[in-house]
């Protein structure tokens, strides 16, 4: 009985796994063959267009050499001619006086761009040079100093260095109306091409008419015909990266072989002389993209067969699970965005109808702010008016009219204050503005206690007033500084009503500024902090609305100076007013 129920479902087992293996198998090579064709279409699609590519580069290079290389020519070849109808060195050959001519040479060959210029006398002998080394030296025997001798044109030569290498000179006779002067020699500085070209993947020569290499890369091939310099040494750096490359890799006829090696041969004609520029380019750099992109081929197809066994081996299950998880949480976040969004619409509603609540608050208080300050400034001169009327009235009930007239005018000059004062009263809560002009500081404190006396005969306080000899001046409106001295007598006297014997002191001092102190004998100050903010006060109800201080520093600060409190130290407050003197009309800073 156990037995058929053990191999039972083994059986049954067995045949999906064999028919899975099966069509593995199958796949797996399917796969590979379709990755062997591919690699195989790609490696020969990409050799023949990189191929292509790397000689039409080749190609290009070749010409813009050949073309810098004849421009350098040409613009050399034009030196001599220009010099010879020098009159300075003319000159300097027909007085055989040399001393400035190596100086105007060395000054034209940073112009030309020459490797150097030399003037020689119709004896051969160097008499000016760039090379300084070289003044003295015999050329009666050089081909570039006889051939320019007998031509009326400019000779062009080509002679081999001892050291290696060849010297190229353009060479042009200096004459006057009778007999020839000497010559003129501009040496070509060809080598820096040489330089340049050796600094790439190519190999690069130049021969002249009858094939001799006077230019080349490689330093052993100069002298040389083509044929014997690619038997005798191959080119620097080109070669010996195509020495790891065989010459069967690619489906293109080699255009030549060195050393058994296939290497692309171009070959341009240079209009001079001539002259012909071949160059020699490695495959390596064929090579190396093909087989940058078939890695990245192979790699590709690897990833893919890894993602295909990864993907054979997980369950299904497990994956839907994943993504039905992820929805939910999906579904879970969107909700919270649009209750987050939401939200956030209620509360810019919220914000907005707050912005305009504040605003019309900002307006309502801005407009009691400045009812109190009209309420809190005129209240002084009504009082005032207040009391020379009933002076007035009592003189004239005992005939004495002259003396009523007095404070009738009194009335006039404190109802003339009034009007100044709504004009300014919006001064505390502004910058800068009106005009100012010289201000007594001693007439102004005098017009202030005349205002205040109706308040000291009622009080009985002694005044004490310090004042200088000498009358201090200030730059502003006298108008607002007597405000702001009423303000501070008025505080002062509130001050000592709690005061047995009350007095007040008055000190004006000049100095770098004007001072005017007041001090009182008060209780002193409790709370600085908010002292000069509007509507602050230690009053009780009805005696003040807490706007005196506010303004009067509102005022000090348009004019330029600074109000400021602390305790006495003998008890009681004093308020400094500093305002920037006037000296000689000049307004000193504070």
């Amino acid at each position: 009985m156990i037995a058929p129920h053990d191999t039972s479902p083994q059986t049954t087992l067995a045949k999906p796994s064999k028919t899975f293996s099966w069509k593995v198998r199958l796949g797996l090579v399917v796969l590979l063959a379709v990755v062997a064709v591919t690699v195989w279409q790609t490696n020969r699609l990409l050799t023949n267009r990189f191929t292509q590519s790397t000689q039409n580069r080749a190609e290009l290079r070749l010409a813009l050499y050949s073309g810098n290389l004849l421009s350098e020519l040409r613009q050399n070849a034009i030196v001599p001619q220009l010099l010879a109808r020098d009159q300075t060195l003319i000159s300097a050959l027909q007085s055989s006086d040399f001393s400035l001519s190596t100086q105007r040479l060395i000054s034209f060959v940073d112009e030309i761009g020459a490797a150097s210029i030399m003037l020689l006398a119709h004896d051969g002998r160097t008499v000016a040079a760039t090379d300084r080394n070289r003044l003295g030296e015999l050329h009666r025997n050089a081909p570039y100093f006889v051939d320019a001798i007998r031509s009326n044109a400019t000779v062009f030569t080509v002679i081999e260095r001892e050291a290696g290498g060849y010297r190229f000179s353009y060479s042009r006779r200096l004459e006057d109306t009778s007999d020839v002067l000497g010559v003129i020699v501009v040496e070509v500085d060809l080598q820096k091409f040489e330089h340049a070209w050796s600094g790439i993947s190519d190999a690069v020569m130049v021969t002249d008419s009858t094939g001799t290499i006077v230019l080349a890369t490689e330093s052993r091939w100069r002298g040389l015909s083509e044929e014997d310099a690619l038997r005798q040494q191959t080119p620097q750096g080109a070669i010996q990266r195509a020495i790891r490359a065989t010459a069967d890799w690619t489906a293109l006829s080699a255009d030549t072989y060195l050393q058994g090696e296939a290497v692309m041969r171009m070959a341009n004609r240079i209009p001079f002389r001539g002259w012909r520029m071949t160059s020699y380019t490695t495959y390596v750099s064929v090579r190396e993209r093909v087989n940058t992109v078939l890695a990245l081929e192979i790699m590709g197809f690897a990833i893919l067969l890894a993602l295909a066994f990864y993907a054979l081996s997980r369950k299904t299950a497990l994956r839907m699970a994943l993504f039905q998880r992820e929805s939910a949480e999906l579904r879970v976040l969107n909700a919270r965005l649009r209750r987050e969004v939401a939200e956030r619409e209620r509360v810019q509603k919220t914000l907005e109808v707050a912005e305009q609540s504040l605003a019309q608050s900002s307006k309502l208080a801005a407009l009691g702010e400045m009812s109190a300050a009209v309420s809190h400034e005129l209240n002084q001169p009504l009082a005032a008016m207040k009391t020379y009327l009933a002076g007035a009235r009592l003189l004239l009930g005992r005939n004495r009219p002259e003396e009523a007239l007095v404070s009738f005018g009194r009335i006039d000059d404190l109802i003339e204050r009034m009007g100044a004062i709504t004009r300014q009263l919006k001064s505390y809560a502004r910058k800068g503005g009106d005009s100012f002009s010289p201000v007594n500081m001693g007439d102004a404190l005098a017009s202030s206690l005349s205002m205040m006396e109706p308040q000291l005969r009622q009080r009985h306080v002694r005044i004490a007033r310090v004042l200088p000899d000498d009358p201090v001046f200030v730059m502003g409106d006298r108008m607002r500084i007597e405000q702001v001295m009423v303000n501070l007598l008025r505080n002062a006297l509130d001050a000592t009503k709690s005061v047995t014997d009350p007095e007040v002191e008055i000190i004006l001092a000049a100095g770098e500024t004007a001072i005017l102190a007041v001090r009182d004998n008060g209780v002193g100050i409790k709370d600085f902090g908010e002292l000069f903010e509007p509507f602050y006060t230690t009053k009780q109800p009805g005696d003040g609305v807490g706007l005196g201080l506010a303004i009067s520093s509102g005022i000090v600060n348009d004019l330029g100076g600074r109000l400021t409190a602390r305790n006495g130290e003998n008890g009681g407050a004093v308020f400094e007013m500093q305002l920037p003197i006037l000296v000689d009309g000049i307004e000193a800073a504070e």
